[in-house]
């Protein structure tokens, strides 16, 4: 059998989103409870999120060149993976106050995040990038993808979304990137 490189390097991208996604999944989570979903997004599917990610840029005026040159970065990665997380209150009443708020129900009341759903987000998206890492596989963590991503309703009620474009061009697609 021969695998050209390019065929390896799509699989090996494709095989390392999914191990990413469970990677995340099991991540330590605040209070034990899990809030957070995960995709893989290849193809039109990726491409749908790129040309989300230029409307936004467009939309948001100078202000708003980063999304296009991220934009950029999507249609040049193999594959992206969403790491999302739910806006929902854990329930420690006011025993917590790290949101800001008095209690839960004033949190939820605002339409804010929990404290916690940040902290969940960015613990998985440590393991997640971790596990990126060992593998040698360029990445970036995007807001703007989840931005994207939220726009199209990609992960439902899961509205905290980063996404982590993969790449394994020669040279990284994230390094030499113009300032926006």
């Amino acid at each position: 059998m021969f695998i050209n490189s390019k065929t390896a390097e799509e699989s090996a991208v494709l095989n390392l989103a999914q191990s990413v996604c469970a990677a995340a999944r099991t991540a330590p989570k605040a209070c034990g409870t899990d809030h957070l979903d995960t995709a893989v997004l290849t193809g039109e599917d990726k491409d749908k999120v790129a040309t989300a990610m230029r409307k936004l840029g467009e939309g948001y005026g100078e202000e708003g060149k980063f999304f296009l040159r991220d934009a950029d970065n999507v249609d040049a990665s193999g594959a992206v993976v969403l790491v999302g997380a739910k806006y929902e209150a854990r329930g420690l009443g006011g025993k917590c106050r790290l949101c800001g708020f008095e209690d839960c129900a004033a949190c939820v009341g605002a339409g804010a995040a929990c404290a916690f759903t940040a902290m969940d987000l960015g613990i998985a998206l440590g393991s997640a990038v971790s596990l990126i890492a060992d593998n040698r596989v360029d990445n970036r963590l995007m807001f703007t993808i989840g931005q994207a991503a939220a726009s199209l309703g990609l992960l439902g009620e899961y509205k905290m979304i980063v996404g982590i474009p993969l790449s394994t061009a020669g040279k990284s697609v994230f390094y030499d990137r113009a300032d926006a």
